[in-house]
């Protein structure tokens, strides 16, 4: 029974094990965080032309601007 550490018996095996575990969890967080508040689009899951319609409607752009993006992102 000597030389197995505090470990036991597992030695590099265990570390790996609770190591993975460790990343495991961690990755569950990060995906159930994305999943349930909408994911990590600054705009809210809006296409561009839905927010330079938003823009347009609030009078934040004019009609020419409004056409000229519209052509740059489509």
């Amino acid at each position: 029974m000597m030389g197995y550490g505090m470990m036991g018996g597992f030695g590099l095996l265990g570390l790996i094990f609770n190591l993975a575990m460790v990343i495991g969890v961690v990755i569950l967080i990060v995906w159930a965080v994305r999943r349930f508040s909408g994911g990590t689009s600054s705009s809210g899951g809006q296409t561009p032309r839905e927010i330079l319609q938003v823009r347009y409607a609030n009078g934040e752009i004019t009609r020419e601007q409004f056409k000229k993006m519209l052509s740059d992102v489509t």
